[in-house]
């Protein structure tokens, strides 16, 4: 398995980014190819010492890395990808990697 996880940094306008995530972006990226499962946080990111600086984490989960990089690759992958811009201003983090159970 193999997982991708979107470090969504606090934006200017919390409540701006949260309906443009909610009603554009979660629908784009529920379209890459091979995408087996999508959550999001919900409510506060911190850290054991308080307050992260992150407003949000995505984890999407494929069955490998590479299918994971091919739903990237894809025209729905790079729809999702190109549309950070429009509405992640504070930035974002991805991080990949295969996951297994400890």
């Amino acid at each position: 398995m193999a997982k991708l996880v979107v470090l969504y940094k606090t934006p200017k306008d919390t409540a701006a980014f949260d309906r443009y995530y909610a009603s554009t972006h979660i629908p784009l990226a529920r379209k890459i190819p091979g995408l087996r499962s999508y959550d999001i946080s919900d409510g506060a990111v911190a850290t054991p010492a308080g307050p992260s600086g992150v407003h949000l984490v995505a984890t999407l989960t494929f069955a490998s890395m590479a299918d994971l990089q091919k739903g990237l690759a894809s025209p729905e992958g790079q729809a999702a990808a190109g549309d950070l811009a429009n509405f992640a201003d504070g930035g974002a983090d991805l991080l990949m990697f295969e996951a297994r159970d400890a």
